[in-house]
This record gives C-alpha cells, structure tokens and sequence, in this order.
C-alpha cells in the first residue's frame, strides 16, 4: 500500500527549546509530517512534560534516545517512525544519528552535523553503506531566491566566477551572557560545542551558502580569527580569505560580536559580465547587475523565476516568507524522498535538493581548516 505519510521521531528540542519548535513548526507546514514520537530531553522529568505538552502518546514519550530508537524499531512498519530529526547541542549530535542509521531510520541532524569531523566521517561512511539518507539544516540554502541566484549562475549568466563576498555578522554576544543563556552556553562551550564557536555556528552557514550558489568548492582557506569578549573560551569573530577552483578567490566575515547587528547574513558574487546580491534579512529580493546595463530585481512568488526557485516560493509575490518556510523547504523534500524511496517511485531534481550527509562532512572539514589556519604561522591551509 502506499504511503503518503512520514512519521517522525524527536531528540532534543523539549519545552522552552528555540530551535526546537521551529524544526516542528517548519516540519508540520506541508501537511506531509507528523510528530509521532520524541526523546525531548536529556532531563527525564522535563522529557515527559515535553512530549505530554505536544499531546505525543503516553507510550511514544521517552527518557532517552536510546530506548526511543531501539524500541521504534520493535514496533510494526506501519506504526514506527521513519525519521529522526536530531536537534541537539552539537555533542550530542553523533551517537543518536549513528544508533538511528543502525536500526534502518534516516536521520535529519541540526548543523554543525557532528562535534568532529571524524565523527562526520563516520557517519558519511555509514550513510553510504547503509543507502539511509542524512539531511543537515544548512537553511538558507533553501530560500527561493537562493535557488534562483544558483540557477542564473548554471545558466552563465555571471560568466566565470572571479571573486565571491560572504559575510554574516551578528551581535547577540557582544558581551559575556554565558551564564544567563542557554543559547549562548553550550555554543561558547568547547566541551558541548566544539572546536568553533562563530564559525561553527554561522561561519559554516556562509560557507555552505557560497559553494551552493556558486556551484565551485574552497580549495583553501587563510584565516584571522580572535576571542573579542574577555572570559569567553571559543572565538567570537573571524575573518577568512577564500581560495575557490577555477582560481576565484573570496572573503568570509563572521561575527557575533557586531553589536547592534541582527542575523546580517550576505553574499555577493562576482562574475566576468555580472555579480548577484542576496541579503537574508531582505530574502524576497534579489539583485542581479550585469555589467554595463541596467541592474535587474527578481522577486519571490514570480512567474518567471526559474523551476527550482518557483518549487520552493510557497506565496503569493509580495509575501514575505522566510526562515521557517526555507526550514520547511528542507524538511518537505526530505521527506518526499524518503516517500519515493518508501513507494518505489524515483524523486524528482526538486525533492532531492536538500542538504546531504556529503555536505555536512564538509560542513565540520571547513570549521577544523579554519581553525587549523587560524592557530598556524603559515595562514595559507588546503581545504
């Protein structure tokens, strides 16, 4: 029979969980997900308010992911989960994803996708023998006119890439709130958050964003990173100067430490007949300016944006539509993939323009080279 369903499971993300209630709410927009289980919190007591709060079955409410997993996978085909989305701090990343893929679930993880990347590396192994899928939430990816500034790159509409502009800065640490955020504690934390904290946490988004429109790969990396705010442990702003193939070259300014900035993500990219501008704080618009004529806007919601971008445009032209509809994006061609691979059938070019495992590995690769680099007396390091 077929399915036209996904059933999804949930670690992390209980009660008073930012990140969480925007994956559920960016899950639920299509109709196409239902929450039918969840691990919720490392905290028993706060697990079982959590699931009780989102009216989850008393039996599909666990204390653990690992008896969530183990006991999905007892359950009959018709009643188990298909997905796990794992939205967890970032150390705790690794394990639920690796027992998910060993008991047959696909598994969709918050970015960064691993603590190290040898534990990226190890997921990407398993992925592959396994034939599972791996999605990681490298958003902005999915906004509409992300996908048409990467259409009108395919369509040489720039020429050949000569120099790529990213920059995401923000404000929101510029000064020592460790110990009154959350948020703000594990990302700081080498111990639950990694080797990086900027560029862990929106570093690897800008980084992400640049080869996707621009369709070439970093080569290598040179990188001036500091700990501006005293008494943090991980670095809070940084620069990298970008090699790219096809011998493009670009710059990388993250920060969380701009004070009066908001979520300032931007990318110019420059060609030999034109350059494209997208500001994800203005995501309806983008510019492109060809060289001698006049610059031309393009819009979400129009007719005459490319396929890819009209797929994932989801109102009207005028609309504003954001960072929980490109999160839901990512979850609506996850998941039909996960139905055509369920049903039999092939997914289409659309569905399967989601962030991979393959990105994600990635994704932990660009955070260890900068870093690298940024701790080396020689600054220039392959990537």
């Amino acid at each position: 029979m077929e399915i036209r369903k996904i059933r999804m499971g949930m670690i992390g993300g209980g009660k008073n969980a930012f990140i969480g209630a925007v994956h559920r709410m960016a899950a639920g927009i299509d109709g196409q997900i239902e929450l039918c289980c969840g691990a919720l919190s490392s905290d028993p007591v706060k697990a079982l308010e959590s699931g009780e709060l989102l009216s989850l079955p008393t039996d599909r409410i666990y204390t653990n992911f690992r008896e969530m997993i183990l006991r999905e996978s007892q359950l009959p085909p018709d009643k188990r989960m298909h997905f796990v989305s794992i939205v967890t701090p970032n150390v705790a990343h690794f394990e639920p994803a690796m027992l998910a893929l060993e008991h047959g679930f696909h598994v969709l993880l918050e970015k960064p996708m691993t603590f190290s990347l040898h534990e990226a590396q190890l997921l990407q192994q398993k992925v592959n023998e396994s034939g599972l899928l791996l999605c990681v939430t490298y958003t902005y990816s999915a906004y509409p006119m992300v996908k048409q500034a990467r259409q009108l790159v395919r369509e040489g509409k720039l020429g050949n890439i000569r120099k790529i502009m990213v920059e995401y800065p923000q404000g929101w640490l510029s000064t020592l709130i460790e110990n009154e955020s959350p948020l703000a504690s594990w990302r700081t934390d080498p111990e639950r958050g990694g080797l990086s904290s900027c560029m862990g946490d929106i570093g690897t988004h800008a980084a992400h964003l640049a080869e996707y429109i621009s369709g070439l790969k970093i080569t290598k990396v040179c990188a001036d990173l500091r700990t501006v705010v005293a008494g943090r442990r991980l670095e809070d702003d940084g620069n990298v100067l970008l090699g790219f193939e096809n011998d493009a070259t670009g710059v990388l300014s993250a920060s969380q430490v701009a004070a009066g900035e908001e979520n300032a993500l931007k990318i110019r990219i420059y060609g030999e007949k034109a350059g494209l501008e997208w500001n994800q704080q203005e995501p309806n618009s983008l510019l492109l300016k060809p060289l001698n004529e006049p610059a031309q806007l393009f819009r979400a919601g129009q007719q005459y944006l490319s396929p890819l971008a009209q797929h994932n445009s989801r109102l009207p032209a005028g609309h504003p539509e954001g960072y929980i509809e490109a999160f839901a994006n990512i979850y609506r061609n996850f998941s039909a993939t996960i139905l055509a691979k369920i049903n039999g059938t092939s997914p289409s070019e659309a569905m399967l323009d989601f962030p991979t495992v393959a990105d994600g590995t990635r994704g932990m690769k660009f955070i260890e080279t900068v870093i690298a680099s940024g701790q080396s007396s020689q600054k220039w390091t392959a990537f």
